[in-house]
């Protein structure tokens, strides 16, 4: 496996040259991305025209996780087919570039609020649905699946940073959930075959269809409702976690929990809080830990749980 020696047009057009030679031509826009020391971070996507998308790395452990998705894109799309999964058009580990065609659309969180959250519940557990039942065939073809990367903040880190960031009023409730979310995450739990970081920003849609899921670097096995851990907090209330939900028992036969769901989310979403504002960067509303923390009680409420008891 080779990855890149940098990251520039430059370097992801030489790639393109070995990988996919007919792209060869076509203007390279790299996205920008955070100033990261951590070269687990080094990877990043490009533009290869109006029509493509280059996903590359310039370090080991991002390539290791190209080559990952490469390997998972392959295995999802033999049959049975997983819906709404990304066309590659070429892939390469050596040097590890993944190319796939652009389909143009909107994420998911900045529609939400305007589509039939029913219609959009249906879509997104058709595909949750089909990738879940598939663990075994791309465990076969990938050579061994690992639980999922990447995974949100433990319980403990959250226990031990969160206080500073919010009102000395919601410290205890936030401890509280804490202790309910270990309680109810050391049940054991069936595993499938998770996307890992299912959000609405690696959703395409049109309109209120979906049209393709992205970025898979980070699949492996978890519990199914790991997958659903940001859905509580995408939209003005818990509308599409709950037609995600029922849609998904319908068509899998399997039962969800909310508590499993709300239990990751509460790691998710205060995790992500705390990392954050350690690190001076803005949540991704633009609000404070204190608001988000006001939210998990209204998500809580609204899905009928209560922590405490």
């Amino acid at each position: 496996m080779r990855w890149l020696t940098e990251n520039s047009p430059e370097a992801v057009a030489d790639a393109l040259r070995a990988v996919a030679p007919e792209l060869t031509g076509h203007k390279v826009v790299v996205r920008e991305t955070l100033d990261e020391d951590d070269p687990v971070w080094w990877a990043a996507s490009a533009m290869v025209g109006e029509q493509y998308v280059a996903k590359f790395a310039w370090s080991q452990p991002a390539a290791l996780r190209v080559a990952h998705e490469i390997g998972v894109l392959a295995a999802l799309a033999n049959e049975p087919e997983v819906p709404f999964l990304p066309e590659v058009v070429a892939s390469s580990t050596d040097p590890v570039l993944l190319v796939t065609r652009r389909i143009p659309g909107t994420a998911l969180w900045d529609i939400v609020d305007s589509i039939d959250r029913d219609h959009a519940g249906r879509q997104l557990a058709v595909f949750l649905a089909a990738l879940h039942q598939a663990v075994e065939r791309v465990d076969h073809l990938v050579g061994g699946l690992q639980p999922v990367l990447l995974p949100p903040a433990t319980t403990q880190t959250i226990r031990a940073g969160i206080g500073q960031w919010i009102r000395p009023d919601q410290v205890e409730s936030v401890m509280r959930w804490c202790d309910w979310a270990d309680d109810v995450l050391a049940s054991p739990a069936p595993t499938v075959l998770a996307h890992g970081d299912f959000h609405g920003g690696n959703q395409v849609w049109q309109g209120d269809e979906l049209r393709v899921v992205i970025d898979f670097e980070t699949v492996g096995t978890a519990e199914p409702e790991y997958d659903l851990r940001t859905f509580p907090g995408t939209g003005p209330g818990i509308e599409l976690l709950q037609a995600t939900m029922h849609h998904y028992q319908q068509i899998s036969g399997r039962t969800l929990s909310p508590a499993r769901v709300m239990a990751w989310h509460l790691r998710t979403t205060l995790g992500d809080a705390l990392w954050r504002s350690e690190a001076g960067v803005p949540l991704p509303d633009h609000r404070t830990p204190t608001a988000w923390v006001d939210d998990l009680t209204t998500r809580f409420s609204a899905l009928t749980i209560d922590p405490a008891s």
